[in-house]
């Protein structure tokens, strides 16, 4: 049987056509890209004492998170290429419901990590396909869909570390943490309907994914504006995920509760919801937002030493500000499609700097934890967040600047749309 011919106006017309659908399964995704990290943090000393697993362990899942985000930038260029963007999506729901579901009835610890890392894995694509997604239906109102799907994604970190003591203490911890699985099986239900309109053209369309000529083709890894937004993405991700995974004990070695200690990493995610509202429409008026990136390095200066020398003298202040110093997050997402010129482009910036800056994030949350138990405080773990800040903003210093990824590297870059 002969493939079906599609016209590059039959791929603009499913373009057109799909894009309210499309825009609820962004929507929809983004939400259920950081249920799994914020709905297990607070309560990862109960679930430990439940399993039996050491406060090492605690470490270790905290790496998971940004491991499973670092493979996640391997593995969506594969399969972005093989069954195109849209189902990649769907593949990436599936496996964040299914990992949560099943992890929340295992009866062990290695087996609450693979499940872990299966729901993460599935977030770490959604992460990577979600930007090029954005530029390929919405290239007219990429800030305005920034700022949307950057803001349900803090949504989604937020609302788990708010309620995941008080739905623990009520039915458990295994029901506080299986239940975020209902949001990702939701959220396969429009990529179905998108797919179905499609028929097949997710496949063919190739708009959104990088193209080489001949044997060479443009390589994000030879470009200054990759490795910035890497080094952007990557420090911001690991002091974030230090902080989602080690805050609550920080305040509870300080004299706090566990429920306290919970509700301040609620507000620390929901500063970064706020954030999100308001760091894409600012990086888009900006021709350079590097001046942006100083304030968050201050504000998280300001944090780390108040945690450290006066943790509970004013608590919530030192979160606010702890909060506000990841909106190098929302900017940076941003940043992809701003300096790309096209939808592969930004697939090619999304998948290499968030491959690269999650891989090196991996370490934080459990370096953070060795540096705690090493000296039997927080200061030298604060310290290592403090050099990792440093490295941001030099990152973020030519993630900035005013130029496009297809200028600065080596080969040339072509998008092509196949006809079959």
């Amino acid at each position: 049987m002969e493939a079906p011919v599609y016209t590059e106006f039959d791929l603009r017309r499913s373009l057109v056509e799909g894009r309210l659908l499309v825009l609820a399964a962004i929507v929809l995704s983004a939400f259920t890209l950081r249920l799994a990290v914020t709905a297990f943090s607070p309560l990862a000393d109960r679930i430990g004492a439940d399993l039996g697993y050491s406060t090492a362990v605690v470490g270790l899942f905290g790496m998971i998170p940004t491991a499973m985000f670092a493979a996640g930038g391997v593995l969506s260029p594969i399969l972005t290429r093989w069954i195109g963007l849209e189902r990649t999506a769907l593949v990436a729901m599936l496996a964040a419901g299914v990992g949560q579901a099943v992890r929340a009835v295992v009866p062990s610890t290695w087996e609450l990590l693979v499940c872990s890392a299966l729901a993460l894995a599935g977030m770490g694509i959604g992460n990577v396909v979600i930007p090029p997604l954005v530029k390929r239906y919405f290239s007219d109102r990429l800030a305005v869909l920034s700022a949307l799907y950057i803001t349900v994604v803090q949504a989604g970190t937020v609302l788990p570390a708010l309620i995941a003591v008080p739905l623990a203490d009520a039915h458990g911890w295994r029901v506080s943490i299986g239940i975020w699985a209902v949001a990702a099986f939701v959220a396969t239900l429009p990529w179905f309907g998108v797919l179905r309109g499609r028929r097949g053209r997710d496949v063919v369309d190739r708009t959104a994914l990088p193209q080489r000529d001949g044997q060479g083709g443009g390589r994000a890894w030879r470009s200054p504006v990759a490795w910035g937004m890497a080094g952007m993405f990557g420090m911001t991700s690991l002091i974030s995920y230090s902080m989602f995974t080690w805050l609550p004990k920080v305040l509870r070695d300080a004299g706090a509760s566990a429920t306290f200690g919970g509700a301040m990493l609620g507000v620390f995610a929901l500063i970064g919801l706020l954030v999100a509202l308001v760091a894409p429409n600012l990086t888009a008026r900006m021709r350079n937002p590097f001046p942006l990136v100083i304030g968050c390095a201050v504000c998280y200066f300001v944090a780390f030493a108040g945690l450290v020398l006066a943790p509970m003298a004013a608590p919530l202040l030192w979160v606010l500000l702890l909060g506000l110093g990841p909106s190098t997050f929302p900017m940076a997402l941003t940043l992809v499609n701003l300096r790309s010129r096209t939808a592969a482009g930004s697939a090619a910036l999304s998948g290499f700097s968030q491959g690269v800056g999650y891989l090196a994030a991996c370490l934080g949350p459990l370096l953070f934890g060795v540096l705690h138990t090493w000296t039997g405080g927080w200061g030298a773990a604060f310290m290592f967040e403090g050099v990792a800040v440093v490295l941001m903003v030099a990152g973020a210093w030519s993630a900035c600047k005013p130029r496009m990824l297809e200028d600065t590297w080596a080969d040339n870059f072509t998008v092509r749309v196949d006809r079959r």
